[in-house]
């Protein structure tokens, strides 16, 4: 089903958000910047977001769908379940950098309407891991889930730092 021009067009505002606040950060950034990105009028942007805000928190929405997307539709068995959700959100990070930053602004955001979106994406990611663990018969489900979350979250931080030593040493190319 093909989308609407207006609907292009929002998709097209969203994504440009992603992007500029991932280069610039929650507070840097303005409609303005995110419009210029478009190649929009600002109050154009109004027409699809009422506020900075509400943009911000659907590409961060944006963000966690897309990767509990990618763990949904990772093929693998129990044996190999966790490195292949690690490889795959890997593959996620390098097709979509910009959500590696939004998700370490996300959970730097206090702004109580950004917090909740925050804690409602994590608290989704992690729902989604432990049933999928608990499906696969990994033991100690609750603190195998802790480790891989946290171990993602490090690699945010590492990536959004440019300091690969966080992770394996491995250098890691910061695209934002």
């Amino acid at each position: 089903m093909a989308r609407s021009s207006k609907e292009k067009r929002k998709e097209e505002i969203l994504e440009a958000g992603l992007e500029v606040f991932a280069k610039s950060g929650y507070y840097n950034t303005t409609t303005a910047h995110i419009a210029e990105k478009s190649g929009i009028s600002q109050p154009y942007v109004f027409q699809f977001f009422k506020t900075k805000e509400e943009l911000f928190i659907a590409a961060l929405e944006r963000a966690f769908e897309r990767i509990l997307d990618t763990f949904q539709n990772v093929d693998a068995g129990p044996e190999n379940l966790v490195e292949e959700m690690i490889a795959a959100y890997e593959e996620l990070s390098e097709l979509y950098p910009n959500e590696i930053a939004l998700q370490v602004i996300g959970i730097s955001v206090t702004e109580d309407a950004v917090r909740n979106a925050a804690q409602k994406g994590l608290s989704s990611i992690r729902s989604y891991t432990i049933d999928r663990f608990k499906e696969a018969g990994i033991k100690n489900v609750e603190s195998e889930v802790t480790t891989f979350l946290a171990r993602g979250i490090l690699c945010n931080i590492s990536y959004f730092l440019d300091l690969p030593e966080l992770i394996d040493g491995k250098k890691i190319s910061n695209k934002v």
